[in-house]
C-alpha cells in the first residue's frame, strides 16, 4: 500500500514562465490491487487532488 498511495506532485515552470502541477490518477493506481476498499480510497483521493487543482486554477 505503501508504494501505491504516495501522492506524487510535479510542479514545473514552462519555457513561457506559466507553473505547470501534475500529479498521478490515483483512482487507476489503486486498480492494480484487487479490494474494493482500497479502491474506492483512489477514488477519494482523486477527488481531493482534483479540488486541489481546481483551485490552482482558479482566479479567486
Amino acid at each position: 500500500m505503501g508504494l501505491l498511495l504516495p501522492c506524487n506532485v510535479v510542479v514545473r515552470e514552462e519555457a513561457n514562465g506559466t507553473i505547470t502541477v501534475s500529479f498521478m490518477d490515483q483512482e487507476a493506481v489503486m486498480q492494480v490491487v484487487d479490494n474494493p476498499d482500497i479502491q474506492e480510497l483512489g477514488k477519494e483521493v482523486k477527488g481531493l487532488l482534483l479540488r486541489v487543482s481546481n483551485s490552482l486554477n482558479s482566479d479567486d
